[in-house]
């Protein structure tokens, strides 16, 4: 059973902060120039807790306790006197149509993965070791994690939809604008917990975030075992309907670097692959959207063409059956295992990788198709993983809205 309660909240004071410059987004989407950026535009940016700057000086991990604790202290973060629940809406822009993305934050009660929560990612190991170190560090979930239930009551998505009146706001750095609304009504909070009582969790965006607060939950309940309903034994986080298709789900896609010529090697394929060029004045993402799974774009800096590689092959039978029609498993069990010598890294915006290849920084695209939030369940309640950065959930949520702290009285 999925059992999710409200918290005491710490949130900015708005009246010492302005959310514009306080927020940031996920630290796992920061580059070092963010990161400056938002060093420079607020003192009391949460980027200085969530994603600190190395130093020779001090732990960086201890400095983020120190801001936490102070703060506190300044009263630039306010923690509520009661549990609540926490409304928050995100207007942002897509392709130049207007849409929102509205949800609640709660605290989850922490299960085995499988157990009424269902990942859908493989990750890696290192994002893993940094949150975990933070965590016991603040004694608090600094950062949320993206997650999809289905309800078709939509209960709590009416809840939302009617709150006024936001505690604070804030632009992130592509303009959208975030909302968070206090849910402070007892009836509201009653309906809220009894609609999840019974409802899968899916994780959109935060693995790595829910398997370190499992780790950190076992850890802490082997020197306190009797504190079974401590803070600890519950996340963070962010809890969108997917009835209510407020989110987007962006494809990631693969940029291949390799000295061999990956023309001739996919024209040696013919029994497996089908390679059509591609007129560079259409849409090649909306084409291979179209053309529906099997379909690959591909963009090659050898003859500097685009084409559309669909995939002939057979099934890939030794895997479970809901990963062997995914596009991403075809390109990474098939496509990229012809290439003994090759670097792969990932791009969401497509003009960025083009113009990546034409600075020598790759050698080919692959252009995905979006994975769909049915795929997304039925691989996640098959018990399996996608590959990494198979999904790239749009638009992020921002770090700072609020924070869920661990300290209470053992």
């Amino acid at each position: 059973m999925t059992v999710i309660r409200p918290f005491k909240g710490i949130l900015y004071n708005p009246e010492k902060a302005c959310g514009d410059d306080v927020m940031c987004p996920p630290y796992d989407i920061i580059s070092d120039e963010i990161q400056e950026f938002l060093y420079n535009k607020s003192p009391y940016n949460i980027i200085r807790i969530d994603h600190g700057k190395h130093s020779s000086e001090i732990d960086k991990y201890v400095l983020a306790k120190e801001y936490l604790n102070k703060w506190i202290e300044e009263g630039v973060l306010l923690q509520e006197k009661e549990p609540c629940f926490y409304g928050y809406e995100v207007q942002y822009s897509y392709k130049n149509k207007n849409r929102i993305l509205k949800g609640i934050i709660g605290t989850v009660r922490l299960e085995e993965l499988g157990k009424g929560i269902y990942p859908h990612e493989q990750t890696y190991s290192k994002p893993k070791t940094d949150r975990l170190n933070l965590m016991k560090a603040c004694m608090a979930n600094t950062s949320l994690i993206f997650s999809l239930y289905r309800s078709k009551e939509r209960t709590t998505s009416q809840i939302v939809e009617n709150l006024k009146n936001p505690y604070i706001q804030a632009r992130d750095l592509n303009g959208n604008i975030h909302k968070l609304y206090k849910i402070t009504q007892p009836s509201q909070i009653n309906l809220i917990i009894e609609e999840f009582k019974h409802k899968p969790i899916f994780i959109a965006d935060g693995h790595h975030r829910y398997e370190v607060a499992l780790e950190f939950k076992k850890q802490m309940n082997k020197v306190y075992p009797g504190h079974k309903e401590a803070a600890w034994n519950y996340v963070l986080m962010f809890l969108t309907n997917i009835e209510d298709n407020g989110y987007l789900i962006l494809p990631t896609h693969r940029l291949l670097s390799t000295p061999l010529s990956v023309k001739e090697l996919l024209g040696k394929q013919n029994k497996l692959f089908h390679l059509s060029e591609f007129s560079k004045d259409n849409d090649i993402q909306e084409a291979i959207e179209k053309a529906g799974p099997k379909n690959i774009g591909t963009y090659l800096k050898e003859d500097n063409k685009f084409y559309i590689l669909t995939y002939n092959g057979p099934d890939l039978d030794y895997l479970p059956e809901p990963l062997r029609s995914i596009d991403i498993n075809i390109l990474e069990e098939v496509i990229l295992k012809l290439f003994p010598q090759k670097e792969v890294c990932y791009e969401i915006n497509i003009e960025k990788a083009i113009q990546m290849a034409k600075e020598n920084k790759c050698d080919a695209i692959f252009i995905l198709r979006a994975t769909k939030v049915e795929e997304i369940e039925r691989v996640a309640l098959a018990g399996l993983r996608m590959p990494p950065k198979s999904t790239y959930f749009y638009p992020k949520l921002l770090t700072g809205m609020v924070i869920n702290s661990f300290q209470e009285k053992i």
